[in-house]
């Protein structure tokens, strides 16, 4: 950032992200963005995320730096001191109730200068499904971007729920839709996704009650965000360019500016230490991930990670668990103590001795340096878009095994749309997931996704790099024709 801005003349823009580290984690890099273009950033935790937090990073971790702050609302919910990502339907409901209020109040103690020691608050940049704050900013008569931290393809999904309500295609009729054959009915009149089929779009459709939460949350928040000043999508113009352009008829003006990560890796010097310092994960990082890769050769180890919010049962642990030991294959797998549903996260002693030599069990750890580093040479996932996105601008091919929300249609087009993954059933066996690894890391089919990954990932690093790459030109129009549209009335 330039230093020689007067502090009291700076935009100050105020990031929420939701309160998922899905969705904090791009929000994030953003801030850190546009507080290396000159903003003064508040970023906006919930008080639960803010003190999982400190607990992970220290007391340390929110200090900030003097143009980049912290502060908290309440999400709503009963307090607790637990380490888990919350219930999201629960979030989704409490979230879009309770929290228009505090962060009213957090808006009046910004702007009030005398007080709070910070410039006016010129604008707001918050998550898609944090659409309450909207109000807020019609209210100041300031700008209001949307980032939406998912593909453009998920937002596409959840845009034609209403379309799929109107045709009587959902909500289901009876539960047995779920298992009869009825999600593989073809759906062919979504710009961008002919041929895609019901069990591929977002999961929350599958429900027998109109009035499901999830399905209306999403469906309202999709709709909302055509009340915003701009969507911000951390996609690249040319992996999604058909789909895009079908939403920016309806919409507020569209800017892609990922990979966020290589936006940032590029824009900001990597001795910049006052922004590196600032990280966001909600859990500890496991220390060696990186000198464990170190010690093995290239593309040579599957990394696994389901994310922050996917979980499974006891029988799935276990089948992944030998469908890798049976691979034969290296493999650094992060194992989330809430992995498993309603229980610890516990593997077969016998696994762990058999595989001891050439695999790692982490908690937690850096994915983006993980998926950057040459020893790995493919990914199962969960195909969350931030996985999906950091994995595509790194070149590594995925082994798609998604669980819920848009992580689907993620799927689908990794393997129908960009060639970068194939997909197994969710209910694969240890032998189905160990022909699925071997194939990823060893198979022809492996061979030419990894050869596709790698062209994307050029194209990933020319959208952020080049003079004119769409990214990096899009970040600064974003900046100039949205976000500070209001900084000189409010000065």
């Amino acid at each position: 950032m330039d230093s020689l801005v007067p502090a009291e003349n700076c935009p100050h823009a105020v990031c929420v992200p939701f309160p998922a580290q899905g969705h904090v984690n791009p929000m994030l890099k953003l801030a850190k963005l546009l507080n290396h273009k000159g903003f003064h950033i508040t970023f906006v935790n919930t008080e639960y995320n803010h003190n999982r937090l400190l607990r992970s990073r220290g007391p340390d971790s929110i200090n900030g730096t003097p143009t980049f702050c912290f502060e908290t609302i309440p999400d709503g919910l009963p307090s607790s001191d637990a380490n888990v990502t919350q219930d999201v339907p629960s979030l989704f409901d409490s979230t879009k109730k309770t929290c228009l209020a505090p962060f009213r109040q957090l808006l009046s103690k910004l702007n009030n200068t005398s007080l709070s020691n910070v410039p006016p608050v010129t604008c707001i940049v918050s998550d898609c499904i944090m659409s309450f704050t909207l109000k807020a900013a019609q209210e100041l008569n300031i700008p209001n971007a949307l980032l939406w931290p998912a593909g453009a393809c998920g937002f596409m999904g959840f845009l034609h729920y209403r379309t799929l309500i109107e045709k009587g295609l959902v909500p289901l009729k009876d539960l047995s839709d779920l298992t009869n054959g009825y999600l593989n009915t073809v759906i062919d009149w979504i710009p961008g996704m002919e041929g895609i089929k019901l069990k591929d779009l977002p999961t929350f459709i599958r429900t027998t009650d109109p009035d499901d939460i999830m399905m209306n949350f999403c469906l309202g928040e999709v709709e909302n965000a055509r009340n915003a000043s701009a969507l911000i999508f951390n996609t690249i113009y040319d992996l999604e360019g058909e789909i895009l352009e079908a939403v920016s008829s309806t919409y507020p003006p569209i800017y892609t500016i990922g990979p966020l990560q290589l936006l940032l890796n590029h824009e900001i010097p990597a001795d910049d230490n006052s922004l590196s310092a600032i990280k966001s994960n909600l859990w500890k990082e496991q220390p060696g991930c990186l000198e464990w890769l170190d010690t093995k050769e290239s593309n040579s180890v599957v990394y696994v990670n389901f994310g922050s919010v996917t979980v499974m049962t006891e029988q799935q642990l276990v089948e992944f668990a030998w469908g890798l030991a049976n691979s034969k294959q290296n493999f650094l797998w992060v194992i989330r103590p809430d992995l498993v549903i309603g229980e610890s996260a516990i593997l077969p002693p016998k696994f762990v001795s058999e595989t001891k030599e050439r695999s790692l069990l982490a908690s937690w750890c850096s994915q983006e340096q993980v998926l950057n580093h040459p020893a790995i040479g493919g990914f199962l996932t969960h195909c969350g878009w931030n996985s999906t996105i950091e994995s595509l601008s790194s070149g590594v091919p995925m082994l798609c095994w998604p669980f819920f929300a848009e992580q689907q249609t993620n799927s689908w087009f990794c393997q129908n749309k960009w060639g970068i993954g194939f997909e197994i059933d969710s209910n694969s066996n240890r032998d189905e997931i160990e022909r699925s690894v071997r194939e990823l890391m060893e198979g022809e089919k492996g061979k030419q996704i990894k050869k596709t990954a790698m062209e994307w990932r050029l194209l990933a690093e020319k959208a952020v790099i080049a003079p004119n790459g769409s990214s990096k030109l899009n970040l600064e129009k974003m900046i100039k024709e949205v976000l500070l549209t209001s900084h000189s009335s409010i000065l």
